[in-house]
C-alpha cells in the first residue's frame, strides 16, 4: 500500500473527500471533481447483518473494490454483552425489534481524512470504530451513552463525525482520527438523521421518536415521544433552534401525517429542506428561513404492500432522499412499497417507478450523475439516472444494505 499524500495536499484531499461524503450526507449532490494523487474516490455500502463494508467504484459501472470486515472484535464484544444482563437485555431488543431477527453491526459509515481508515457506527455494539484500511485492525472504539448507536454525519472539513446514540437521546461529537470526544448535546427521543451545514457552523438532528413498537395506530401517536429537530451550534453544541415540525405541518393543514423527520435533503443553497416522515409514501418540503411547511407530496403505492402499519420496518414507509448536484432532482427510495423514483423539484412530479427490494437509503453517485439506492431486500445497489429516471447498474453487495456513503481510500487500496 501506498503511503498517504504528505502536508498540504494530504489535507486538500481531506477536504475534499469529506466535502463529497457531506453531500452525500445532506443528499445535496456531489461535486464531479477527481480525487487528488494519492486518493482514490470510492463508495462505502454497510451490510448492516452480515458486518461487513463493500468498497464499489463510486460512478460508472459501481464496480466492486474490496470488502471490509467491521466487526473484527466480535467474539470480544459479545462476550462483554453475554456476562452483562442489562446490555443483553438490549442487545436482543435490537435484534429483534430494528434487526428484523438480526444483529445490527453497521449502520454507517465515512473515511478518514486521508483516507486510511473508515469510522462505523455499530448499533448492537453501541460503538462507534475506526478501522484501519491497510491491516483491517481497530485503531479506536468509543462506547456510546446508552445501548444503540445510529446514523453519524461528518463535518465539512472532515475532522469530526456527530453518531446518534439512540437510547440515551444524546449526539456524540468525536474526533475522526482519535475517537476522543469533543462534545455532546441532547436531542429529541431517539435522535436519528445528522446533517452538518454546509459552512459547518451548525450541525442538525432529527429524533424519531419511539417506532419498535406495534403501537402503530394513528390514535396512539402520542406514545412516539418528542420528535422535535434539533439544531445546534457545531462549535460549542448548544442548541440554536428547535423545530417542531407537529405544528408546522398542521398549520399546513397535514394534522394526518407524522412529525417524525426521517431521511432528509436539503437544497444547495439550504433555503429549503426536503424530508420523509414515518407512515408516509411521500416527502415535505420545508421553508427554512420562512419556518413553514410549503409543499407535500404524495407518491404511488404499492397494491401489494400492506396497509397494517405494524408491518412497515421500524414506522418508515419511505426512507431514502438524495438531491441531484443541480438541485433539480430528487431520488426517493419507496422503501415498503419496493420501487425509487426520481422526482422533478419544480413540479414535485415523479418519473418512471423502478422497482427495487426494499430500497432502504439514496445517495448520490462520486459524478452527480446517478443517485445509488440500497436494495436492502435483494442485497445490492443500484444506480438510478437522474436525467431519465432509469436503472443504469446495479451489483451486489453484502446482506442487508443500508447507508451509502462517498469517501476515500489510497490509490492502490484492494481487500
Amino acid at each position: 500500500m501506498s503511503a498517504a499524500p504528505r502536508g498540504r495536499s494530504r489535507r486538500t484531499a481531506g477536504c475534499i473527500a469529506a466535502a463529497l461524503a457531506v453531500l452525500a450526507a445532506t443528499g445535496s449532490g456531489a461535486a464531479p471533481a477527481a480525487a487528488e494523487p494519492g486518493l482514490r474516490e470510492v463508495m462505502f455500502v454497510g451490510n448492516n447483518w452480515d458486518g461487513t463494508a463493500d468498497v464499489v467504484e463510486s460512478r460508472g459501472d459501481f464496480a466492486p473494490i474490496g470488502r471490509i470486515d467491521v466487526i473484527p472484535d466480535k467474539e470480544e464484544r459479545l462476550r462483554e454483552i453475554y456476562l452483562n444482563p442489562v446490555k443483553l437485555a438490549f442487545f436482543l431488543g435490537i435484534r429483534e425489534s430494528a434487526g428484523e431477527g438480526h444483529d445490527q453491526f453497521v449502520d454507517d459509515m465515512y473515511s478518514t481524512p486521508d483516507g486510511t481508515a473508515v469510522v462505523v457506527s455499530r448499533p448492537s455494539f453501541a460503538d462507534v470504530v475506526s478501522l484501519d484500511l491497510a491491516t483491517g485492525k481497530i485503531n479506536w472504539r468509543f462506547p456510546v451513552s446508552g445501548f444503540r448507536s445510529d446514523h453519524m454525519a461528518v463535518s465539512p472539513d472532515g475532522e469530526r463525525v456527530a453518531v446518534s446514540a439512540s437510547t440515551s437521546n444524546t449526539v456524540h461529537v468525536l474526533d475522526i482520527r482519535t475517537g476522543r470526544e469533543l462534545g455532546s448535546f441532547k436531542g429529541g427521543d431517539k435522535p436519528h438523521e445528522n446533517v452538518f451545514s454546509r459552512d459547518g457552523k451548525l450541525l442538525w438532528n432529527m429524533a424519531i421518536g419511539e417506532v419498535n413498537t406495534a403501537l402503530d395506530a394513528p390514535w396512539l401517536d402520542f406514545t412516539k415521544g418528542d420528535r422535535h429537530l434539533t439544531v445546534v451550534d457545531a462549535a460549542t453544541y448548544r442548541t440554536v433552534r428547535t423545530i417542531d415540525m407537529r405544528e408546522r405541518l398542521d398549520a399546513f393543514g397535514r394534522k394526518d401525517l407524522s412529525d417524525a423527520v426521517r431521511p432528509v435533503a436539503f437544497t444547495p443553497d439550504e433555503k429549503n429542506l426536503y424530508f420523509q416522515v414515518s407512515f408516509f409514501n411521500g416527502l415535505v418540503e420545508y421553508d427554512v428561513a420562512g419556518d413553514r411547511v410549503t409543499r407535500v407530496k404524495t407518491l404511488p403505492k404499492n397494491p401489494a404492500t400492506s396497509e397494517d402499519r405494524t408491518t412497515w420496518v421500524n414506522d418508515s414507509r419511505h426512507h431514502g432522499l438524495s438531491m441531484s448536484p443541480g438541485g433539480d432532482k430528487l431520488c426517493v427510495a419507496g422503501t415498503m412499497d419496493d420501487y425509487a423514483t426520481v422526482v422533478d423539484r419544480a413540479t414535485l412530479q415523479e418519473g418512471p417507478l423502478v422497482p427495487a427490494s426494499k430500497p432502504y437509503w439514496a445517495t448520490v453517485s462520486g459524478d452527480g450523475k446517478s443517485c445509488v439506492i440500497s436494495e436492502s431486500g435483494a442485497d445490492r445497489i443500484t444506480a438510478i439516472d437522474f436525467a431519465t429516471g432509469r436503472k443504469v447498474a446495479s451489483v451486489p453487495v453484502g446482506d442487508h444494505p443500508q447507508r451509502v456513503r462517498l469517501g476515500h481510500v489510497t490509490a492502490d487500496w484492494r481487500r
